[in-house]
């Protein structure tokens, strides 16, 4: 994966972190971005950054959503679902309730608002820099990743232990669907940066892997 210049690019793909507050969304999305960590504060409402990478001999703009985790900013995010290619739904493998929201909460709002039929799911579990105080096996990790029909990695924003090969798997996974390639060809360019946080979007989703 290498980075390439600002304007030149042929795929502009919309990627989103979601899960609870505290997991490490904004940690790992630091991580990823400008290759460094800090202890970062809930994030409120949306945050995003832009990462220019090559892969598949292809160069990407990754517009990467950060969406807050607490309850009351819900409705406010709802809308940054619409578009999405890829989601990476985020948990922490020593915060058990953090791995079981992923199903009764957030597989469910997946459902709910995401407009890309064919777009690309991974479970990442985070902080397996915490070994000692782990509370999700990586087995459960891999049955739940079974069962949504997503990609599956645990990584540690801290460490930067597979913080790449987390957005590297599903990237390269976007671009071997069609449909996908076609919503992020330079061709339909979208305002996908001037979404309003107010608004609220529809629709349901499905697969990968």
């Amino acid at each position: 994966m290498s980075s390439t210049s600002q304007s030149d690019f042929d795929y502009l793909f919309k990627l989103l972190l979601i899960g609870d507050s505290g997991v490490g969304k904004s940690s790992l999305l630091l991580s990823f971005t400008s290759d460094s960590f800090e202890e970062l504060s809930p994030t409120i409402g949306v945050d995003f950054k832009i990462k220019m990478v090559t892969m598949g001999g292809k160069r990407l703009k990754l517009a990467i959503w950060d969406t807050a985790g607490q309850e009351r900013f819900r409705t406010l995010t709802s809308s940054y679902y619409r578009g999405a290619q890829g989601i990476i739904m985020v948990y922490d493998v020593t915060r058990r309730d953090t791995f079981t929201n992923l199903a009764d909460i957030w597989a469910k709002e997946i459902e709910l608002y995401s407009t890309n039929q064919d777009c690309i799911k991974m479970l990442v579990g985070n902080k397996v820099d915490k070994e000692s105080g782990r509370a999700v096996t990586k087995k459960e990790g891999i049955d739940l990743a079974r069962q949504f029909g997503c990609l599956f990695l645990e990584c540690s924003a801290r460490t930067r232990v597979n913080v790449e090969k987390c957005f590297e798997e599903l990237v390269l996974k976007i671009l071997e669907a069609p449909s996908l390639l076609a919503d992020g060809s330079t061709g339909v360019k979208k305002n996908i940066f001037k979404q309003n946080p107010t608004q609220d979007a529809d629709a349901p989703v499905s697969t990968c892997c």
